[in-house]
């Protein structure tokens, strides 16, 4: 009981929550009643449960058959805070002595035991649960000089590891950051803490606080560390709530960078949050250096935040519970999540739960990945997160901008609709050859053969050279890859099939697998399936354009236009030299009965494409369809016209569309859906029957002179056909 005297031999001390307060040993008649503390370890970063989402996104099982590879992927272009896309409004500098704490004490409910998590009551004693010592109160004040040098200023916060002070360098005239390694009873334990964290003094990166020295001060070990002017994401976020999509982006795809660096020299830092993040300017910085750790370190503390940190980050810190931290910080600064340390402890609300996952799919297919409980199934590498969280960037400015943010692909070629044009100037279809090809790896060892092999037009020689590849280079991936959309080409489905298993079977991770996979299913006529295999590539890869347009061209074809839509309208909104995209979604809008979204899609295509002539074709066709609910009116039909009249097209195809144009003005006009108009003028025509024969009797001749023999006869018989009946 407390209060009694310590039962143990020679000594003083009483006992405080079921611990001596002198020699910090269990009252010996509670013993007991103790639960083992050396099972319980880092509780906070303890998992349980699964993720499960409101996605279609889902990792295919057999893709789990073995542990996965650091992903090799090209850095991302970080140079400025949202990489120029987002401005985000300069914080003013805080004067450093504002921020010291008018009474330096730690509320009662957030008092938690460092070893096993426990509420405490008391502002220092003995863990009731474990009998870890600790101590909420201060131990340096105002005035103190640690290491001859720093002048202690005051506290500013509690951390995980306790007080952090701001100090003054007497030395250098500087404000720095004081913040504990270790607080115990032993100088030497202290000394040891701090030889343990030198290996920080190496770190030095723009957004990473500086380190800029690690001293003793009696039984405590600190780092001093740089004064950065600023606020915490923390505290932005507890001021305005969720901020916006495109500000929350910026600040941490701008912060991947630091921790690109730190993997790249062997360590993790373990506890991101919010909190460990300040905006100092136009700019931001890592701040906490505290729980950072070699990534080979099998013994040392690991740190960790409930609701913040992986599943399995108790069992040691890696990379890719590193970034589950950053989705899971984005999540917070983007949300307000219910239940974010019980019932969405490792899982994301779906978005019937919160709108705008249901707004911003990418997103949240981000978002799914970075904290997918499997951590093959996350993102691999800070550069590769960065580069797939700058598309979603790009994406959400478009769409908020109403301005296109293109930006050529790592993984990615160019628009195939636009290299497959010719002088055709018919409606566009769907067709799987419009997928676009992945990027040549030009560390594969046959790339310039694969090169060479592929310059041969003619498909079944070209896969007799890829054959001869493949064989001198049996370990290429990328021969394999190329021999296969080949023989999809010929339609032996079988043997490319064969072959991508064979690649899959060596390595389940590469997505490369899955795309010739979907592009053999389209090819088939298989689309569901190519839709689902497609979405998957879609989950890996959440800021790319080309999964989106592949699912759009897949979901078209096995009748989900509402998909299709939502798929081309983000690729076109984003990137409009994906002409393939705008023409998909003018198909799958017409086909809905919306003209005049219809036509809006394909005004996206750019002036300088070279399929914008054929746009402006489809665009008259639209206009003038009389398959709609709705036949079209006045204002269509001159705005048919006006699109004829500006086309840069010769020969036959502009008489044929003008006919098309006078033909069906002049229906309308008989069937007396419009009413004939000497005002309004088609083609240069008035809006008259007799005038609408003359110019579409005009037109047939004219497409007349340019036919030959029988379709020649057809054009003139019709001509006369419709010409205005006359008394001559």
């Amino acid at each position: 009981m407390d209060g009694e005297s310590c039962k143990r031999n020679q000594c003083t001390g009483t006992i405080e929550d079921g611990y001596c307060n002198v020699c910090g040993h269990a009252d010996i008649k509670s013993l007991n009643h103790l639960s083992v503390a050396s099972a319980i370890r880092n509780q906070a970063t303890k998992a349980s449960g699964n993720i499960t989402t409101g996605t279609t996104s889902s990792s295919f099982t057999s893709r789990s058959r073995s542990s996965r590879r650091t992903a090799v992927t090209k850095a991302s272009s970080r140079r400025q805070l949202g990489a120029g896309l987002v401005s985000i409004p300069e914080l003013p500098s805080t004067e450093p002595e504002k921020l010291i704490m008018a009474e330096a004490k730690v509320p009662e409910n957030k008092r938690f035991c460092s070893h096993c998590n426990k509420p405490l009551k008391r502002e220092k004693g003995f863990c009731p649960q474990c009998g870890q010592k600790y101590s909420f109160i201060p131990s340096l004040s105002r005035g103190n000089v640690v290491a001859g040098q720093y002048e202690v200023k005051g506290a500013i916060a509690y951390g995980g590891l306790g007080w952090i002070y701001l100090g003054f360098d007497t030395t250098l005239s500087r404000y720095v950051v004081l913040k504990g390694l270790l607080n115990t009873e032993d100088a030497a334990s202290a000394a040891v803490a701090v030889a343990e964290r030198q290996f920080l003094a190496s770190v030095k990166h723009a957004n990473i606080v500086g380190i800029y020295n690690f001293v003793n001060y009696g039984t405590e070990g600190f780092i001093i560390m740089e004064y950065v002017g600023g606020k915490t994401l923390k505290d932005i976020r507890k001021e305005r709530g969720p901020l916006p999509v495109d500000e929350a982006i910026a600040y941490i795809h701008r912060i991947l960078g630091a921790f690109a660096y730190l993997h790249s020299q062997g360590l993790v830092y373990c506890d991101f949050k919010p909190d460990n993040i300040m905006l100092e300017g136009h700019d931001v910085k890592l701040i906490d250096m505290g729980g950072v750790r070699r990534i080979d370190d099998l013994s040392g503390d690991i740190y960790g935040t409930v609701g913040y940190s992986a599943p399995e980050a108790g069992e040691g810190p890696t990379v890719v519970s590193d970034l589950y931290t950053i989705g899971r910080t984005l999540a917070v600064l983007l949300t307000n999540i219910r239940s974010f340390t019980k019932e969405h402890l490792y899982t994301l609300p779906s978005p019937q739960e919160e709108p705008l996952f249901a707004e911003q799919e990418s997103l949240y297919r981000f978002l799914l990945k970075s904290t997918a409980e499997n951590p093959d199934e996350r993102f691999q590498s800070a550069d590769e997160m960065a580069e797939q969280l700058l598309g979603v960037l790009r994406e959400v400015v478009a769409k908020k901008t109403y301005t296109p943010r293109p930006s050529p692909s790592t993984l990615f070629g160019s628009d195939m609709l636009a290299l497959m044009s010719d002088n055709d100037i018919g409606a566009i279809k769907s067709n799987y050859h419009q997928l676009t090809m992945p990027l040549l790896d030009t560390t594969d060892p046959s790339c310039n053969a694969i090169l060479a092999a592929s310059a041969v037009n003619v498909v079944n020689l070209q896969i007799t050279n890829l054959r001869q590849v493949v064989e001198q280079y049996p370990n290429s991936k990328e021969a394999l890859f190329r021999l296969a959309n080949s023989l999809i080409e010929i339609d032996n489905y079988d043997e490319a099939e064969q072959i991508l298993k064979q690649v899959e079977e060596k390595d389940p991770w590469d997505w490369r697998v899955l795309w010739y996979r979907g592009r053999s299913l389209m090819a088939q006529h298989k689309y569901q399936e190519a839709q689902k295999t497609f979405d998957q590539v879609y989950f890996d890869f959440p800021g790319e354009l080309a999964p989106k347009l592949a699912l759009g061209l897949a979901a078209e074809a096995a009748g989900n236009l509402n998909l299709a839509i939502q798929m081309y309208d983000v690729v076109s909104r984003t990137d409009p030299s994906y002409t393939a995209a705008a023409f998909g979604l003018s198909r799958c809008l017409r086909a809905q009965g919306k003209r005049s979204d219809a036509v809006a899609a394909l005004e996206r295509i750019p002036h300088t494409s070279n399929l914008h002539t054929r746009s402006r074709v489809e665009i008259a066709s639209t206009l003038i369809d009389s398959n709609f609910k709705q036949a079209p009116v006045v204002k269509e039909l001159q705005a048919a016209s006006k699109v004829v009249e500006e086309l840069t097209l010769d020969g036959i195809e502009r008489h044929r569309l003008a006919k098309q144009v006078l033909e069906t003005a002049l229906n309308l006009v008989t069937s007396k859906q419009l009413s004939p108009s000497s005002t309004i003028s088609i083609l240069g025509e008035p809006l008259e029957e007799v005038h609408l024969r003359k110019g579409l009797e005009i037109a047939l001749r004219n497409m007349a002179h340019l036919s030959k023999g029988e379709e020649k006869i057809q054009l003139v018989d019709e001509a006369n056909r419709v010409r205005p009946r006359t008394w001559v």
